[in-house]
């Protein structure tokens, strides 16, 4: 973690430390710096804009929002760029093999940017399941004043009168293949599931990513839920800008906002909204960056007293907009706050406490709608992220469950995500098989692939309820049924043989 005194207005000391300094306004000048603009803090616009990926082509929209902004609120911002990759575009390939580990070059990437040019302040920008928590990371890395801007959510596509997702479109690949949908069907699938700009529309990884850093206190609430293609998302970003411009002028750090209550905040919130198993190493790969202890155990004992709330897809009912509409993230924590499950005294980016920030909303959830489930009434009464260790995982394992199931039957052994795939395509599973995918662990892999397409062909061919899946790789945020994964230790890092 850096020291925040070598970034107090650094480059205000431009005006006053003499002409050793004159080769640095040099180049400032050359990129727009006037008379008046070296006693402005400088904030760097970290921007994951990419067209490589939907979830991430609409942020130079925000991006220039949030420019535009900082320069109103006197500071000097400065954008870069960083890298992404597309986890539904590699999904089932070799290239997912790069999703996880580029988190780590992209919170590489921001803390490199900002520790060499020794900026004043951050707004970090990004909107798919890896640019989110490398970018809270560096944030953590950095301890510079720092806002999250999330690039949003996308619409849900529409077929037949229902709404789809991009997991709608894997799941079709198991329903054709098992000779539920003609060829056809599959391609209109194909062709509605995705219809514009945003990240993957459930509570899936990305929505996840988001709501957990909202409740973390680092982002601006109902942010996390808002449509990638709405105006209000990019007013979101104007407004997160001029929040940082007021957390620079009062030093608040990363440090102050992202205190241990603060990830039992975040971890509740992903419990009540039903989310994603990934949610567990990247929030313990952003704790150990703030240097906050965290464990899997706590996990363990934040879901035995925090329901799921919100009927959600995968495995429920509605997507990200419509909880966005039925009150999002603030309703949800106001519930837990007000059943005594959320911290109230954690302060957020905007300098007020939670318990300020959600003072006006209800605690009950509004009627009419069923997104939002009442304390009494919960789609589920613990959460859905179980932490499990036996003879196959000492270490832990990480279970995505909706009700209490068990299933017992042989064991069918593949070592790689393809060979799993190709097995269930072929109609070689049965009802009662236990798969187990081995040698895709973050070594064994190499790189921890999510098992997306396996996970959804089984759904799409009916087996999702009869089916067992462990692995020690790691799941999509799209995933569910009968699933375990994470399995510590790896096949990998076992002097044993492939078979």
């Amino acid at each position: 973690m850096t020291d925040t005194a070598t970034h107090l207005n650094r480059k205000s000391r431009l005006v006053t430390e003499g002409v050793e300094r004159t080769p640095n306004r040099a180049m400032l000048r050359a990129v727009g710096f006037g008379d008046g603009d070296f006693d402005k803090p400088i904030v760097a616009v970290a921007n994951g804009y990419s067209t490589i990926t939907p979830c991430n082509a609409g942020l130079n929209d925000l991006a220039e929002r949030a420019v535009e902004s900082l320069r109103g609120a006197r500071t000097m911002p400065q954008i870069f760029g960083t890298i992404t990759v597309s986890d539904g575009i590699s999904m089932g390939t070799e290239g997912m093999k790069y999703s996880l580990v580029s988190r780590e070059v992209i919170a590489d990437s921001i803390e490199t940017v900002c520790g060499a040019a020794e900026v004043d302040g951050l707004v970090a920008i990004g909107g798919c399941d890896k640019n989110m928590p490398g970018a809270m990371m560096a944030i953590a890395r950095l301890n510079i004043p720092s806002i999250f801007v999330y690039g949003g959510t996308i619409k849900p596509g529409r077929l037949d009168g229902r709404n789809l997702t991009v997991v709608s479109a894997f799941e079709a690949v198991g329903e054709f293949s098992a000779g539920r949908i003609d060829r056809t069907e599959l391609l209109e699938v194909e062709k509605h599931a995705c219809p514009g700009v945003g990240a993957c529309g459930g509570m899936f990884t990305a929505n996840t990513m988001s709501s957990a850093i909202e409740a973390l206190g680092m982002s601006l609430p109902y942010s996390s839920t808002m449509s990638a293609e709405d105006e209000e998302k990019k007013e979101s970003a104007a407004e997160s800008a001029r929040v940082l411009a007021n957390a620079l002028s009062r030093q608040l750090l990363p440090g102050d906002i992202m205190t241990r209550k603060a990830f039992e905040n975040a971890i509740a919130v992903v419990m009540a909204t039903g989310g994603s198993t990934n949610a567990v190493l990247h929030l313990l790969a952003i704790a150990r960056a703030a240097r906050v202890p965290l464990t899997l155990e706590d996990f363990e004992a934040i879901r035995k007293r925090v329901p799921v709330l919100c009927d959600l897809k995968p495995s429920g009912k509605y997507v990200t907009t419509e909880l966005h509409d039925a009150g999002g993230i603030p309703q949800v924590m106001k519930i837990l706050l007000a059943h005594g499950v959320l911290h109230g005294d954690p302060v957020t980016i905007t300098g007020k406490t939670v318990a300020q920030t959600l003072e006006a909303i209800p605690s009950e959830p509004r009627k009419g709608q069923d997104v939002i489930h009442s304390w009494e009434k919960p789609v589920a009464p613990e959460g859905h992220l179980v932490i499990l260790r036996g003879n196959l995982a000492a270490e832990g394992a990480v279970a995505k469950i909706s009700k209490a199931e068990k299933i017992t039957g042989p064991a069918r052994v593949f070592d790689s995500e393809e060979n799993c795939l190709a097995a269930i395509l072929s109609k070689k599973i049965r009802p009662g098989d236990v798969i187990v995918v081995r040698y895709e662990g973050p070594k064994g892999g190499p790189g921890m692939r999510e098992m997306l397409a396996p996970t959804s062909a089984l759904i799409g061919a009916g087996l999702g309820n009869s089916v067992g899946l462990i692995t020690d790789g790691r799941f999509s945020g799209g995933t569910h049924g009968l699933v375990v994964g994470h399995v510590a230790p790896e096949a990998g890092s076992l002097n044993s043989y492939k078979i």
